[in-house]
């Protein structure tokens, strides 16, 4: 993991969880703009992804991999001693929230990125029936996921960086595709075992990637105290990188700050 210090005094810390392929690189622009605002952030790459042992690239034994990482930088977070909010894009949404569900951490709140809740593209029905058994037999094989840079957001730049990016994973094992669609699934079943901490989930109106509708259907059951819905329409799925994404962010920190002034923290 990797810790990036506030300018100043530090209202709070910041944990972000990437998505799916990625690595913590990507998230530069994000990572300034919650530094210069006065928060520390500590961000890694998931086990399988970005700087992580290579050999391993795209496959993962068990999702439990990635719950006790992020929680290991939630600890660390704690270590500072201020308030712990944690961010998570698309597949990180979905680890925050079965962390949310499996531990009992000490957060200040919790803002969900287009939460891998379900999935537009789909596999065929016969390579998903196809891939229980090779998961038994042959779980580190690996396969195109089939998402492109096109499907993820309409920023040049950040498209054009993508395509020439070499931390980018390309392909992804059986065993990690199970694994991820079985947590989607204990993210519904487990529902009721959701920690109640305050909440922003921002969706991509114009998701590409993530189904909108399992996002919005998990949401409405969520059993939270408080929890804020906040959609924005013309967005593809990485809402923190597309034209708008300077709006995008002000409706995250004004979160953060909310909470901050909620439980009377003083900064």
């Amino acid at each position: 993991m990797w810790k990036w210090e506030a300018e100043g005094e530090a209202k709070a810390v910041i944990v972000m969880v990437h998505g799916a392929l990625e690595h913590h690189r990507r998230y530069g622009w994000l990572i300034e703009m919650w530094r210069v605002s006065g928060f520390h952030v500590i961000m890694g790459d998931l086990p399988g992804q970005g700087m992580t042992t290579r050999a391993n690239r795209g496959h993962i034994e068990s999702f439990n991999e990635y719950l006790l990482e992020v929680k290991e930088w939630v600890e660390a977070a704690l270590e500072f001693d201020l308030p712990v909010f944690l961010l998570g894009h698309s597949m990180g949404g979905l680890i925050a929230i079965r962390l949310l569900q499996e531990e009992k951490l000490n957060l200040a709140g919790v803002i969900l990125s287009s939460p891998c809740l379900g999935i537009l593209q789909q596999p065929s029905k016969f390579l998903n029936f196809v891939s229980h058994g090779l998961n038994v037999v042959m779980p580190a094989l690996r396969l195109s996921p089939g998402l492109t840079v096109e499907d993820a957001t309409r920023n040049k730049d950040v498209k054009a960086a993508d395509l020439n990016d070499s931390l980018y994973v390309t392909k992804v094992s059986i065993r990690w595709y199970r694994e991820l669609s079985e947590a989607m699934e204990q993210a519904f079943e487990n529902m009721e075992n959701t920690h109640d901490i305050p909440m922003l989930l921002m969706q991509a109106g114009e998701d590409k990637i993530v189904d909108k509708r399992a996002v919005k259907e998990w949401f409405n059951y969520a059993p939270l105290s408080e929890k804020r819905y906040k959609e924005w329409p013309k967005c593809y799925h990485e809402i923190f990188n597309e034209p708008e994404r300077e709006e995008v962010f002000e409706y995250a920190k004004d979160f953060v700050i909310s909470q901050l002034k909620a439980i009377g923290y003083v900064y």
